[in-house]
């Protein structure tokens, strides 16, 4: 399934390049490079996971597991003149990949 700015779904796994100070780069998704707009401002926030609900069982000093973080960011196709879209990018608590929330 291809999730594309007209038919945003969320859900998908994303790889996502950050630079050494942790501001995403590059989106891959779906077989396309996305470039991060540098000059354009990116929002991070991050909002709580109900642990209540999961019920996680790890031992004591394994992280947060409760923190999802969140990125929104500006990003073109890979090539000069494509049209920006927006990409809203979640991470859960422990998990290896970023997953696509929106874009538009």
């Amino acid at each position: 399934m291809t999730l594309a700015p007209e038919s945003p779904t969320t859900g998908h796994d994303v790889d996502v390049r950050f630079s050494p100070d942790g501001t995403p780069l590059a989106i891959r998704h779906d077989g396309r490079i996305w470039m991060v707009d540098p000059d354009i401002h990116t929002a991070r926030w991050f909002t709580r996971d109900a642990w209540w609900e999961t019920r996680y069982r790890v031992t004591v000093g394994t992280g947060d597991l409760v923190s999802v973080e969140h990125w929104q960011v500006q990003a073109r196709s890979s090539g000069a003149h494509t049209e920006l879209h927006t990409f809203t990018l979640r991470r859960e608590p422990l998990a290896e990949h970023w997953q696509l929330e929106s874009i538009s």
